[in-house]
């Protein structure tokens, strides 16, 4: 029987949407406490408003359902971030701290805590970008996440804690709306083509970028936190690879499927943000260690994309 309490922060963001249910689906529904700052439309009847800035108010959700475990899913991503880069990092440090002290203080079990490509700079190989490589990000999302894996290995080091973390690529999901990072795009594309607009691309047409579909991104997570703690050789983050695409690429798939649907490209800062970022990425350290494996390739994501997409259209109507 499994015995594990899963607390989920952010469960109202991208990746937090699709996770929270196939977390109650693998361990129990009362076995996994969503967290937001707000209640989502139709809660489940196990989430908690949580502003997890508040220290006292976590402690007392962990300490009220008996938190074991805690995915900390909530910060401000990168082209939001830039908009107030001192709330931004006020926001995600403030988060990540009280989420640690509140792992040494209860002795939970494991915690995860995402990290990004954003960590990347211009200091980092642009193809493959390896494991191990100076890392200079351009954003304040960036900083905060190169923050969040030095202050990962230190709480492991000094108090044991069980941390594990992904260096996710621009994930892209249909359950939720595009949340403020620069990988959106493609996100948004696909809204816009589903609803027969013409898109407007804040990219030029030849930035490749590295992506991962929801459901790949949704397995790493589950797997790198059900592997064994001794498989877990590395407690910064790990890099996460699933496919590289441009936004011209992604256009000649979605005319597969809809030959009508057209795009302009009107770049703005956030192409400086992407031009910063690697082209792809080299994810061998999580296959060696956990026997991490994407599936999804372009063609196959699209598909996925158009199915969920059209379901939640039904369902609205």
């Amino acid at each position: 029987m499994y015995t594990d309490k899963i607390l989920v922060i952010g469960a109202n963001g991208q990746i937090g949407t699709a996770l929270l249910p196939v977390l109650q689906n693998a361990f129990g529904i009362n076995h996994v406490i969503g967290s937001d700052l707000f209640m989502p439309d139709s809660p489940c009847c196990f989430f908690e408003k949580l502003d997890a800035t508040n220290a006292a108010d976590l402690a007392n959700i962990c300490k009220k359902h008996n938190i074991t475990q805690i995915y900390h899913l909530a910060a401000i991503l990168s082209a939001k971030g830039e908009a107030d880069p001192v709330w931004a990092w006020n926001l995600n440090m403030t988060t990540l701290l009280n989420v640690f002290e509140v792992a040494r203080s209860f002795d939970l079990k494991k915690v995860f805590v995402p990290s990004s490509i954003a960590v990347f700079g211009g200091s980092a190989q642009k193809k493959h970008t390896p494991q191990h490589t100076y890392l200079d990000p351009t954003t304040v999302y960036g900083v905060s996440k190169v923050a969040a894996e030095n202050w990962s290995v230190y709480y492991h080091k000094r108090y044991g804690i069980d941390i594990r973390s992904l260096r996710y690529p621009g994930v892209i999901s249909y359950q939720s709306m595009p949340g403020g990072g620069t990988t959106d795009y493609a996100v948004d594309m696909f809204h816009k083509a589903i609803t027969e607009e013409n898109y407007i691309c804040y990219l030029t047409q030849n930035t490749c970028l590295p992506m991962i579909y929801i459901d790949d991104a949704l397995q790493a997570t589950l797997n790198i936190m059900e592997a064994p703690s001794d498989k877990i050789k590395i407690r910064s983050s790990y890099n996460l690879s699933g496919l590289s695409f441009t936004p011209g690429e992604l256009i000649k798939a979605i005319n597969v499927h809809l030959p009508d649907f057209t795009c302009d490209f009107l770049p703005d800062f956030r192409q400086s943000i992407a031009d910063s970022w690697p082209y792809s990425i080299d994810d061998s350290e999580a296959r060696k260690d956990w026997g991490w494996k994407p599936v999804y390739d372009l063609e196959k994501m699209t598909t996925a994309m158009f199915s969920g997409l059209s379901s939640l259209l039904i369902d609205i109507k």
